[in-house]
């Protein structure tokens, strides 16, 4: 990728977290990433559905890389713990641009709808691996990896809308009892 390109998606994305999809508009994209309007339409010329789509996309590849390499060594709990943290040092503004996008997008685009399920099961790929190092059973893992990502996602949702990073460390708490009691 390209510097320019690269702007453009990081600067999407962290408007997608903050405002959503439908408050995020193009000409809001080209002014704070910096980049010439020609760039964005050279990079993206289908328009706002396959930026939305390619940025949430290389959001859920970066978090995914952060489960595999961080989370056998700090654990789950820890792991959601940041993100808590995380999400309180924005003020609530921060946590997913995932979490936003699908909720906003699910029976509106198709194709931002496709990319937000390719996201959601690169995660639950990465938890799923992480599970299966443990020793669970393929099946188990898949059932598990699915939860724990409903369950970050959902607390999420809950820390930002309360105001109040406490949903988050419940499930940190929970999730690190739950998996370790299986495990």
């Amino acid at each position: 990728m390209t510097a320019a390109r690269d702007q453009i998606l990081h600067t999407t994305s962290a408007l997608l977290e903050k405002q959503g999809c439908h408050a995020t508009g193009l000409n809001e994209i080209i002014r704070e990433s910096g980049a010439p309007k020609g760039s964005l339409y050279y990079y993206f010329p289908d328009g706002k559905d396959q930026l939305v789509s390619e940025a949430v996309l290389e959001g859920a590849r970066t978090v995914a890389a952060r489960i595999e390499e961080h989370l056998a060594e700090i654990g789950l709990g820890a792991f959601v713990q940041r993100i808590a943290e995380s999400v309180e040092a924005s003020g609530y503004a921060a946590g997913s641009p995932l979490t936003a996008v699908a909720m906003e997008t699910a029976t509106t685009s198709e194709r931002i709808n496709l990319a937000c399920r390719a996201a959601y099961a690169l995660l639950i790929a990465a938890f799923e691996k992480y599970l299966l190092a443990r020793g669970a059973a393929p099946a188990r893992a898949a059932e598990q990896a699915t939860f724990i990502t409903a369950a970050i996602e959902g607390g999420i949702i809950l820390s930002r809308t309360q105001h109040s990073a406490t949903p988050l460390r419940i499930v940190a708490a929970y999730l690190d009892t739950l998996i370790l009691e299986e495990a």
